[in-house]
């Protein structure tokens, strides 16, 4: 047998302190050697939770209360705007990482003899339609839109869903806009519907004064997508699509057929377009850098026969149909088509500035006043400039294109605000026959009253 010797007095020490629940010696409290998990009795735990309970009581009853304060004093002045938007990442990697080759609508021998593509994709051109910058700061984008003067003239399309509402007068606003702003003797405006239209009043009396300047016509899809990669396309009937089918299919198939501009029925024309239509162009959606969703399609131009729109056609016939009710889909295949066209050397189609269209889309510093409610009791726009008659806000909306309205049909504007003073009467006078833009503005912004 073998003699066992007593445990050392350190380790005695150790144990008879754990059976006591007694604070072990410094020695094995602080002596790697004599350390183990069972060297953290209940005291310590204890000790511990006291400490975070008292510190949650301290933010509670102090910290808590200040920031709720500092909180609501900061949403007295200021206005807070956060978005956020959740995209899958299978989503991304399949519909915007991934790269699919071109259709071949850029082969020579697929080209239309009807579009030069010497001339429109590689031509010399005389204005520069992109900043190459968001321009979200100040006055940049208005400014930049000033610098583009008075090429050539051509069609305006829109479109109005009979099933929606009656064509009344909140919509003929944009019918306003177009016929005093645009040079009358070298454009169209055709209003495209998907029901017959020509015995709505209001529409009747265009057709009687303006003969050469106006039509109206009904859409016939299946027709317009005859030739094109989505002929015969089970896409071109999903009635569970209609903002697909309405708001980013016929656009495009028309200015296929016919070429030209689209203005949303839901915007209001401030300028003649004529200096923008040697290029052919899509929108910025917005100044906040949307990785997604870039582009724009509520003002379009594009030429008869583009090879762009034969490419965003094979697009829609080769992808994923849109989401029933998205209405992004526009906007990504811009994207798409955009990033395929750089990725084979083809030069990309032109992309307006923000403010060109949509010049509520911006910083709160910025934006043009929301159209629907009464303007400030100041009777100021921002940063202490004027929204007058000659004012600041004035000023700007002569140098942008085109107000859009994100439907909101069922609002009318103020009576009195910017909208109501610096457009909505403006555009009577000049129907009326009173004046001109160019006698409003002083200088040649547009065209002579009709």
């Amino acid at each position: 047998m073998y003699a066992t010797s007593p445990a050392p007095p350190r380790l005695r020490a150790s144990r008879a302190s754990l059976l006591t629940n007694e604070p072990p010696s410094l020695i094995s409290r602080f002596n790697p050697l004599h350390r183990s998990r069972s060297d953290f009795p209940r005291w310590h735990t204890t000790a511990r939770l006291t400490r975070v309970t008292t510190f949650l009581i301290f933010l509670i009853k102090y910290i808590l209360p200040l920031a709720i304060f500092i909180l609501v004093c900061l949403l007295c002045i200021y206005e807070p705007h956060i978005e956020l938007s959740f995209y899958s990442r299978k989503w991304i990697k399949q519909e915007i990482h991934q790269l699919e080759p071109l259709g071949g609508c850029f082969d020579p021998q697929r080209v239309s003899s009807r579009y030069n593509v010497s001339e429109y994709v590689y031509g010399p051109k005389r204005t520069n339609v992109q900043a190459g910058v968001p321009l979200k700061f100040g006055m940049d984008c208005y400014n930049f839109a000033g610098t583009i003067q008075s090429a050539r003239r051509t069609a305006f399309h829109t479109y109005w869903r009979v099933d929606l509402a009656s064509f009344g007068p909140r919509q003929e606003w944009m019918l306003k806009s177009y016929f005093a702003t645009q040079d009358l003797d070298a454009t169209q405006l055709v209003v495209w519907s998907n029901g017959d239209l020509t015995g709505n009043a209001i529409l009747r009396a265009y057709l009687r004064r303006y003969p050469e300047a106006f039509a109206l016509r009904v859409v016939d899809v299946e027709m317009l997508a005859e030739g094109t990669a989505l002929e015969g396309s089970p896409l071109l009937d999903v009635k569970d699509r209609k903002a697909w089918l309405d708001g980013d299919l016929v656009r495009l198939l028309l200015l296929w057929n016919y070429g030209g501009v689209w203005v949303d029925m839901d915007s209001l024309l401030t300028r003649d377009l004529e200096p923008l239509l040697e290029h052919e162009f899509v929108t910025q959606w917005d100044c906040y850098d949307k990785p997604y969703s870039p582009f724009n399609g509520a003002l379009l131009r594009f030429r008869q026969y583009s090879p762009y729109l034969c490419e965003a056609f094979h697009i829609m016939s080769t992808s994923n149909p849109p989401r029933p009710g998205s209405t992004d889909w526009g906007s990504l295949l811009y994207l798409k088509l955009w990033r395929r066209l750089v990725a084979n050397d083809i030069p990309p189609f032109k992309i307006l500035p923000f403010c060109f269209n949509d010049g509520r889309s911006c910083r709160l510093d910025n934006r043009l006043p929301d159209p629907f409610k009464k303007d400030r009791t100041d009777g100021l726009w921002t940063e202490g400039m004027g929204a007058e008659e000659g004012g600041d806000l004035d000023s700007v909306l002569q140098k942008i294109f085109a107000v859009h309205l994100h439907n909101q049909w069922e609002k009318e504007f103020p009576r009195g605000g910017w909208v109501d003073r610096l457009l909505l009467r403006r555009y009577d006078m000049i129907l009326r026959g009173g004046t001109t833009l160019r006698k409003l503005y002083g200088r040649d912004a547009g065209i002579d009253a009709p």
